[in-house]
């Protein structure tokens, strides 16, 4: 995932976007749906959808088969998958719209999950299981609480006989907590780019917070993320007796080299969405220190000393300031009594949207200052994308629909420092947002760890407010 970068905000949505929460949340009129969604819910929760032992495709066709009875023509939907990857499955359907001339709008989410181990939970991961307001399961919250919500909102709105202004795409697809492996959406992207394209996408990447009292105080929307690259380091000799040290050796050299990148830091860069992101969390934090130090971090010239105690603060505040590169894996030596012929390390970085990945390695190069040391990235080199941005038409329904879930709760622009399945989608030219309406608690929701969960409240507030958030941008005039 689970984890943000925009064009500039308009100053007449300056206040929306700051608004802070003021009022008592709306209590909800009971809904008759809800029933039939936490059958849904259940039905994509219980289906094993890891890399070992799991069938992405057995999910999928789990959903079609609910959408075909509820009215959508089965031949509006189709399960893709590459022939030798029979398990990994991605289900594309179409809610058809009034005007063929629009693109749809796309409601993407991921339905394969990370690996869980039933001897390490306290409860099965494979069976939901509802507990002192929370639901349990691996795939409760991440991805599986988005992906049951928009098909059940395909459901709903075809008993509803809503027909939108424009079509409603939704794909659930493989592959986004593996992407070394295999991803769908990559994958369709690549090979049937027509499949995804749409007007725009709202994904995961976002979600809401709450105070310690369980109040939502503030509604993410995710514009943007940073780009994944992984560098590969090595360093080789050839050996020798450990009682004849030479006067280099690759251990030395290689933990010299990376003790010099640990210490480096890249600039500061503050794009508009960081802005955002910053100015409404300056007015929402309680500590009036915590506070300052964000509006400083702000300043024509951004105040490292601020940075720098808000890292130890939140270590996702400054990763959203700035590129970073960390050490992660580092393997050499091949006997306790002999002198090290290879070592390797890996670096991993999150790139700043804008920034190319091949400056990034030329920093690094510096920064290593060891010449014996190769460096290369690994795998495919990371697309950077410019974020999609915030428009009035991106941003006024979302403030209407919390509104009247959570009024008066502050609307906060966020940029993802992690990785989603919008990166393949922003490169294909699919603006993707990232929302959800599902709130979390300073704990989360312990996504890809032990007793993944979801509050039943949040995601079942979420659930009303994507419902109503669709609606809107599938009925909206203009193209």
């Amino acid at each position: 995932m689970a984890a943000r970068s925009i064009g500039p905000l308009g100053a007449g949505l300056a206040f929306a976007l700051l608004a802070q929460a003021c009022s008592a949340q709306a209590a909800p009129p009971s809904d008759p749906s809800e029933p039939a969604f936490r059958s849904l819910y259940r039905e994509l929760v219980e289906i094993n959808t890891t890399r070992s032992s799991g069938s992405c495709t057995q999910a999928a066709e789990a959903m079609r088969k609910r959408l075909v009875a509820a009215g959508i023509p089965e031949g509006d939907t189709k399960i893709w998958a590459p022939a030798d990857r029979p398990n990994d499955g991605a289900l594309v359907a179409l809610l058809r719209g009034r005007d063929a001339s629009l693109k749809p709008l796309l409601l993407l989410a991921h339905i394969d999950v990370v690996e869980a181990k039933r001897e390490d939970w306290k409860r099965d991961p494979f069976k939901l299981v509802e507990e002192n307001g929370f639901f349990y399961a691996r795939g409760s919250s991440d991805d599986k609480a988005m992906a049951s919500v928009f098909a059940d909102s395909l459901v709903r709105y075809k008993h509803e006989g809503f027909v939108p202004r424009r079509s409603i795409k939704l794909a659930l697809t493989c592959g986004e907590e593996t992407p070394e492996i295999f991803n769908s959406v990559h994958w369709l992207t690549k090979e049937h780019p027509e499949v995804l394209d749409a007007a725009f996408a709202i994904n995961e990447g976002a979600g809401g917070e709450l105070d310690k009292q369980g109040k939502p105080v503030a509604l993410q929307l995710q514009s943007g993320e940073k780009v994944y690259q992984d560098f590969a380091l090595s360093i080789s000799d050839d050996g020798g007796h450990s009682s004849r040290p030479k006067k280099y050796n690759p251990i030395a050299q290689m933990g010299a080299a990376l003790a010099r990148e640990a210490a480096y830091n890249f600039p500061i860069a503050v794009n508009p969405v960081v802005r955002g992101y910053f100015e409404a969390q300056s007015k929402l934090v309680q500590d009036p220190k915590v506070a300052a130090d964000m509006r400083a971090v702000l300043q024509p010239k951004p105040d490292e000393a601020a940075v720098a105690r808000l890292w130890d603060t939140n270590p996702s505040w400054n990763s959203m300031l700035r590129t970073t590169c960390v050490p992660t894996e580092v393997n050499g030596g091949h006997a306790p009594n002999a002198l090290p012929q290879h070592v390797t390390a890996n670096i991993n970085c999150r790139i700043l949207p804008g920034v190319p990945v091949a400056d990034v390695q030329r920093a690094l190069a510096q920064v290593l200052d060891e010449k014996a040391i190769k460096l290369a990235p690994v795998g495919e080199i990371g697309q950077s994308t410019t974020p999609p941005p915030l428009t009035p038409a991106i941003l006024g329904p979302v403030r209407s629909v919390a509104d009247t879930l959570w009024p008066g709760v502050a609307i906060v622009p966020t940029m993802s420092t992690g990785a989603t399945d919008g990166r393949y989608l922003n490169a294909a030219g699919v603006p993707t947002y990232g929302m959800s309406g599902m709130f979390t608690d300073a704990e989360g929701s312990h996504a890809h760890g032990l007793d993944e969960r979801i509050r039943v409240k949040s995601l079942l507030d979420g659930r009303r407010f994507l419902y109503e958030l669709v609606k809107r941008y599938a009925d909206a005039t203009g193209g």
